[in-house]
C-alpha cells in the first residue's frame, strides 16, 4: 500500500480544475469522503466538492510532514497552503490537519477522512467573525 500511497498523494499534488479526472484514479467509486464541514458519499458527489472547491480557490498546495502506512490504512500529516479571496482577506494561509486513508483491493481510496480545526481554516479568517474567535481562542489559553 505504500505505492499506492505515494502515488495518492503524488496526484493530489497535480489536482486543479483541469484534471479533476484524477479523481478516478484515486478513489474507488463508493467512496467517503469526510471533514470537519463535509460528509460525501460516492465519486460523482467527490467530482461535485472539487468542481466547487477549484472554483473559489486562487492557489491550493499541501507539504505533507509524515505518513504511515498500516495494512491497507494509512495516515498522512500535512499542511495545507491556501489562498482564497473571502478568507484571510485574499491573502495566502496555511493550517495543519491528518488525512486517514482506507484502500481497497485495487490501492483504490475507499474512505479519507480529514481531520484539522475549522475554526484555523475558516473561523478566524472571515472578516467579521474572526477577530472574536480569536479573542475566545486567547482566552481560552490562559
Amino acid at each position: 500500500m505504500e505505492e499506492a500511497l505515494a502515488q495518492f498523494l503524488d496526484h493530489y499534488q497535480q489536482l486543479d480544475r483541469r484534471n479533476l479526472h484524477l479523481l478516478d484514479a484515486m478513489y474507488s467509486p463508493d467512496v467517503r469522503f469526510i471533514d470537519p464541514a463535509h460528509q460525501l458519499e460516492g465519486l460523482v458527489a467527490l467530482h461535485h466538492y472539487f468542481e466547487s472547491l477549484y472554483d473559489n480557490v486562487e492557489a491550493v498546495h499541501f507539504r505533507y510532514q509524515s505518513s504511515e502506512v498500516v495494512g491497507n490504512k494509512a495516515w498522512v500529516q500535512w499542511t495545507l497552503v491556501l489562498c482564497h479571496p473571502r478568507l484571510n482577506a485574499g491573502h495566502r494561509f496555511e493550517f495543519d490537519g491528518v488525512s486517514q486513508l482506507l484502500f481497497d483491493k485495487d490501492g483504490k481510496v475507499s474512505l479519507h477522512r480529514d481531520y484539522f480545526d475549522l475554526g484555523a481554516m475558516l473561523y478566524e479568517r472571515l472578516p467579521l467573525l474572526g477577530p472574536l474567535v480569536r479573542w475566545v481562542k486567547g482566552r481560552l489559553a490562559q
